[in-house]
């Protein structure tokens, strides 16, 4: 059974960085695979934040372009997200999320979440 777990996260001021970590494990034994961090805000829909491919290609929203990085260690199975300059709207809970072939809102593996919280 596929598990992933995040930690990190935290509260910050506007202006801020943090970095939200997610360890896979269990039975994964794919060389190709996704894993992703989404993010969800109260009352409103989940929304992807960045993913990366296991080649190491990553996307990411515009919202969080050239704030957010994510990185991707094939060896230990963990993606990190390093959030920089955090803004207000970035308060959220997220999370991981990893699949074998799209990394989407119907990703088949997701963790339970971590909050951020950015102050202004």
């Amino acid at each position: 059974q596929v598990q992933l777990m995040e930690s990190g996260g935290g509260s910050v001021q506007a202006g801020g960085s943090l970095r939200v970590s997610c360890g896979l494990s269990g039975a994964w034994y794919f060389d190709r695979y996704c894993m992703a961090w989404f993010r969800q805000a109260p009352g409103k829909e989940r929304e992807r934040v960045a993913v990366v491919e296991s080649d190491g290609r990553a996307t990411y929203a515009e919202s969080v372009k050239g704030r957010f990085t994510i990185s991707l260690d094939n060896a230990k199975k963990t993606v990190d997200l390093s959030m920089t300059n955090l803004k207000p709207e970035d308060t959220a809970r997220y999370y991981c999320a990893a699949d074998r072939w799209t990394c989407n809102l119907n990703s088949r593996h997701w963790g339970q979440g971590t909050q951020v919280t950015v102050s202004s």
